[in-house]
């Protein structure tokens, strides 16, 4: 049995992958493949995870896990999802940097099944838009005061990253850019999944009608199916082409609500942020899934 994490992050996804995989529930579990719903195994993981802080479970604890997980039935795949597996929403940007806890939690994760290969998966997102969010998702009510003390050109992805794969060096860690999950979002289903990357998985095309006129969705479809992409890479261009064309307005652009960040800033951030996609690219053990 191989375990997946979707770790996060917050402020991405918004559980798109999970819902996505849920639809296919019957088509992967025939594979050996068991995506459970998070209210079953979220409390006991948890649990499980603060009473062991990073020691490896008894068989005893893990057997509790698949009794709630898939019923005690041990599938070929196990795909547990939560964007707070790392840490909470408040405590994301704690001593100076993101996720403060990454490498630890990763590591107490790997534990709940030492003898078995697991895999992370982490969507990121440019800070210049990520802290804004994260804050609005959290109960502070000062945006000033929520980023007191940080230098938001300091925090890295790369950093979260690293830790992560110093400790768990024999873990495969898959990250992307979740500004590119409407292009990747099939390929991302079936990398978690475990599936080749041309298996057709229902609601690969949700986000996509989300963001796309209804008229030009229709035209997307039609052209796909008399035009059948050879691969993942062609595809995503045809997407690209459709959504320059169809996009509804303001669907990829995004307000920036930062009181006291300016323009420049902005700027800044989001060239950082393109340098550090290049720095994780040069780590070891790290797939990156790009448009």
């Amino acid at each position: 049995m191989e375990l997946v994490y979707h770790i996060g992050a917050h402020c991405t996804d918004d559980d798109r992958l999970l819902k996505c995989l849920l639809k296919n529930r019957g088509t992967l579990s025939a594979q050996g493949i068991v995506v459970p719903r998070p209210s079953r195994y979220r409390p006991i993981l948890r649990e499980t995870l603060v009473s062991l802080r990073g020691r490896p479970a008894t068989p005893e604890m893990q057997q509790m896990i698949l009794e709630a997980a898939t019923d005690g039935e041990e599938p070929r795949r196990l795909v547990l999802v939560n964007q707070s597996f790392l840490c909470m929403p408040q405590k994301v940007l704690g001593e100076r940097m993101l996720y403060p806890m990454a490498g630890e939690k990763a590591h107490w994760l790997s534990q709940l099944f030492p003898d078995r290969p697991c895999a992370f998966f982490l969507g990121i997102r440019n800070p210049a838009t990520f802290i804004p969010a994260l804050f609005a998702k959290s109960r502070e009510a000062d945006f000033r005061a929520f980023v007191a003390g940080i230098d938001p050109l300091a925090v890295a992805w790369s950093d979260v990253v690293r830790r992560i794969r110093n400790a768990v060096p024999r873990a495969r860690l898959t990250v992307w850019c979740d500004e590119d999950t409407p292009l990747i979002l099939p390929a991302l289903l079936t990398r978690i999944a475990g599936l080749p990357e041309d298996t057709a998985l229902r609601g690969s095309d949700d986000l996509l009608h989300a963001i796309m006129q209804p008229a030009g969705m229709q035209r997307l479809r039609a052209y796909l199916d008399e035009n059948p992409p050879v691969n993942e890479a062609q595809r995503r261009r045809i997407v690209t082409a459709f959504l320059d064309k169809y996009a509804l307005p303001d669907a990829l652009d995004e307000e920036i609500d930062a009181p006291g960040w300016t323009v420049e800033l902005i700027q800044d951030l989001t060239e950082r942020y393109e340098e550090d996609l290049h720095a994780i690219g040069s780590i070891e053990g790290v797939e990156i899934v790009t448009a």
